[in-house]
């Protein structure tokens, strides 16, 4: 009897010496990884003109009155300055700083404070596709600068402190965990995420997210949340980001892989239909004329399964294998045709070239009618986001048109930003379709907007559709 006691008391031990060999204990402080990284990381601060019209009379015509447009053109451009901030990292001694391109787009002039100097920057390449921008400081002065970690390595609950300038508090450094891994919010056409709960605020957009070596995992870019952080940012991985900086540095621009592909997922059905034995891969929904695709054969229809060695789980994952992939490089593509699979080989092309990207890049103006609630909207743009001030981040619907019988006429007004309908969030004319069509099914009898109105003041409106 004691022996088995004995032998089960050695198990008990044992396992609880591997329990422990599998934690970490919380780091006592971050003090003296946070003084050695403090002078790598920089504040910036950019200023622009914006051009308005400003009113010359002591009143505002009514929304959609035929005296609006007659006298818009009376009002005198006003030009005032706009200012914001953001933050950086030094990765080169010679003065090299990355941070977002959301920071930097359109700025005029650029002002890096590194410690207690200020210099003035210029911008060496810039992604809006990866929300990435290289800058180079005016200046012969040496400087300390970090290094990449491996991104790939890092797992949920690792410990992460994020340094940067949130609110103009230049110098804030605060540290969580990552959250979650290969997030995507619809922000940007290539996203993967590192989630974490380490406070980002406006103003830390740029920074890095470092882990206990020191070394940089991430790009603070993006936080849930308007009114600051709720523990929920978001960070470019530092793998993802190197192949962009790299190009960035060597060429001033990105140079994207392309297939020609326009794809979607592999729902259940569709993989039940095609007898694949899991829904898998990406759908090709189309194929580009003369592209990279075509020339190999692929059709509407296939299924990418595997691009180059990697597997494709998610039609998500796709893109981004894609484009950091070299151009003019020849790739093995596993496709599912007519309920097999087949491999073809593509000589990849480059994105920033293609038709498919010009055409992407054409900001859409395009008026959509939503005829449940009578009204006619456009998506927001990057121009309207600018000229309105609003945050960066923001998404929606603009109200071009609201006719007479619209249930909207008395409560909301033309050029309104509607960026909530029922608790969800707006970012095209195709949600706000949906969501309305969606409520019209039920018995409720209103819907809650959430909007900005014509002086951007935000406003919870409730509106009675029935």
């Amino acid at each position: 009897m004691r022996i088995i006691k004995v032998y089960f008391l050695s198990i008990f031990f044992l396992f609880c010496h591997s329990a422990q060999s599998f934690s970490k204990n919380a780091p006592e402080s971050f003090a003296d990884l946070a003084e050695k990284l403090m002078p790598s990381v920089v504040n910036i601060s950019t200023t622009q003109t914006i051009v308005t019209n400003s009113n010359p009379f002591p009143f505002q015509f009514p929304p959609g009155s035929p005296f609006e447009d007659m006298f818009r053109e009376f009002g005198s451009p006003q030009e005032r300055q706009s200012a914001a901030l953001g933050s950086g990292f030094i990765i080169d001694k010679e003065g090299i700083i990355v941070t977002n391109n959301h920071v930097i787009q359109d700025a005029e002039d650029i002002i890096v404070r590194v410690n207690d100097k200020e210099f003035k920057a210029n911008v060496v390449g810039a992604d809006p596709l990866s929300d990435i921008a290289v800058l180079k400081l005016e200046t012969n002065e040496k400087f300390v600068p970090v290094k990449f970690g491996d991104s790939d390595k890092a797992r949920i609950g690792d410990w992460v402190i994020a340094i940067g300038n949130p609110f103009g508090l230049g110098g804030t450094v605060t540290s969580g965990i990552i959250s979650a891994r290969n997030r995507s919010i619809g922000l940007s056409r290539y996203e993967d995420y590192i989630q974490t709960d380490a406070s980002i605020n406006s103003g830390n957009s740029g920074g890095p997210l470092f882990d206990m070596n020191g070394d940089v995992i991430g790009i603070n870019t993006a936080i849930l949340g308007r009114n600051g952080s709720i523990g929920i940012g978001f960070s470019i991985p530092s793998n993802s980001a190197k192949i962009v900086i790299d190009q960035l540095l060597e060429f001033g621009e990105t140079k994207r892989g392309w297939l020609g592909v326009r794809i979607q997922d592999v729902t259940k059905e569709i993989a039940e239909v095609e007898n694949l034995n899991e829904p898998r891969g990406a759908l090709v929904a189309s194929v580009a004329e003369n592209s990279p695709s075509d020339k190999a054969g692929v059709r509407s229809g296939d299924i990418i399964l595997e691009f180059n060695g990697e597997k494709i789980q998610e039609m998500k994952e796709l893109p981004i294998i894609v484009a950091r992939t070299e151009v003019g490089k020849k790739v093995k593509v596993k496709i599912w045709r007519n309920k097999k699979e087949i491999t073809k080989e593509i000589i990849l092309g480059r994105l920033e070239t293609s038709e498919d990207f010009k055409v992407s890049e054409k900001p859409s103006l395009a008026e959509t009618r939503i005829d449940d609630l009578k009204i006619t909207v456009r998506k927001l743009t990057k121009d309207d986001i600018n000229i309105r001030k609003l945050p960066n981040q923001t998404n929606g619907v603009i109200i071009t048109k609201i006719l007479n019988d619209s249930p909207l006429k008395n409560s909301i007004e033309v050029n309104s930003i509607i960026i909530e309908v029922q608790k969800k969030k707006i970012r095209s004319p195709n949600d706000l379709t949906q969501i309305v069509k969606e409520v019209l099914k039920t018995n409720q009898n209103t819907i809650l907007f959430v909007v900005y109105n014509s002086q951007n003041q935000k406003r919870y409106i409730g509106i009675k559709i029935k």
